[in-house]
């Protein structure tokens, strides 16, 4: 039992014990920075889906779970002799004071737009000392789609790559949809398919929607929606999977009503 020591000191000591050679754990000790980074990912998303469900209850644990996953990565690092936890911790802490001069250097206020344009100066140089100096270089590969199409849409739109207006977006996206029905082969459907949803992305980004939070919301609502035709059916105590498309319809619009009942 580890006892005696810091909540993080704790976790830090359970990760070595894990990754121990001769007494650690089979599974943890089979793993590598690819094979944990799924599970990062995942982890990060449990939190944004606890936060978007307004679960506070559930967070704290998400953010646990999260928390192991930079701990386990770390441990991993250390081992390899490239760094360890307290090196990520202070570069962390380093780049935020880096960012926020304004707070940490002399420590005058400043308006939003001074913080905002300084705070892309300061991101820019780190870019430019990591030799990424094209205007798309460091959007993120592991980021869901329609999120990282959206930031290298804004990244290009800082260089004057844009429509001017939200026309030129939706003209864009007419055109993607046509060119989408006239592919020829299974190949060219899938080419057209990726420049149709980046497509829909820009011109939402243009209506100053995030497409990946409205997705996020579809997906909420067709998976409420959807258990709620399954309860219907089971008060009608009928299978719904038996029910054919029309029956099945008739339930998606009950509920529909059922909501608009409900909030007016």
């Amino acid at each position: 039992m580890i006892e005696n020591r810091s909540p993080i000191e704790r976790l830090l000591a359970i990760m070595a014990q894990l990754r121990d050679p001769v007494s650690g754990c089979e599974w943890d000790l089979a793993q590598d920075f690819a094979s944990i980074a799924p599970y990062t990912l995942e982890e990060a998303h449990e939190v944004a889906d606890a936060i978007a469900r307004g679960a506070m209850d559930e967070l704290k644990d998400e953010l646990g779970d999260l928390l192991l996953q930079v701990v386990f990565h770390a441990r991993m690092a250390e081992e390899k002799g490239l760094f360890a936890f307290d090196d990520v911790a202070e570069a962390i802490s380093a780049k935020m004071e880096r960012r926020h001069p304004h707070i940490f250097a002399n420590g005058e206020n400043a308006d939003a737009e001074s913080v905002r344009t300084n705070w892309e100066r300061l991101k820019a140089n780190e870019r430019a000392e990591k030799n990424q100096t094209g205007a798309l270089d460091g959007v993120a590969l592991g980021l869901p789609g329609l999120l990282r199409a959206e930031k290298l849409q804004k990244r290009a739109a800082r260089v004057g790559f844009d429509w001017p207006d939200e026309s030129g977006a939706a003209d864009k996206l007419h055109e993607e949809i046509d060119e989408f029905a006239e592919a020829t082969d299974e190949a060219h459907r899938f080419e057209e398919a990726g420049d149709m949803l980046f497509a829909a992305v820009n011109w939402l980004r243009k209506q100053g929607i995030s497409a990946e939070d409205a997705m996020r919301a579809a997906n909420r609502k067709f998976e409420r929606r959807f258990a709620g035709m399954e309860t219907f059916a089971a008060e009608d105590r009928v299978d719904f999977a038996a029910l054919d498309l029309q029956s099945q319809d008739a339930l998606w619009n009950r509920v529909k009503a059922s909501e608009k009942a409900h909030n007016p």
